[in-house]
């Protein structure tokens, strides 16, 4: 997929909406743990195995980054997209 088209301003736009999402407490908060689960999973097992892998929140496990980040998850399982959070 490919860079969104976008002019000069709705870039500038997004920059700062996406860094704004990217810093607020929820996505702080995530950050935070999945960084400290990868370093204990490298401290008990080695890096190798986890190479391509982000630790995914919904699982509670480290899944490939192409899985986590491409809201892949199976249909009866929610993958925390904004519209499924709203709707609760």
């Amino acid at each position: 997929m490919g860079k969104q088209k976008l002019s000069a301003r709705g870039a500038r736009d997004k920059a700062i909406r996406d860094l704004e999402y990217a810093n607020s407490e929820d996505r702080k908060t995530k950050r935070a743990d999945s960084e400290r689960k990868r370093r204990k999973a490298v401290k008990e097992h080695g890096s190798g195995w986890l190479r391509g892998k982000d630790y995914d929140h919904n699982s509670e496990r480290f899944t490939s980054t192409k899985h986590n980040r491409g809201g892949t998850q199976s249909r009866n399982k929610k993958d925390g997209t904004k519209a499924e959070k709203n709707n609760k």
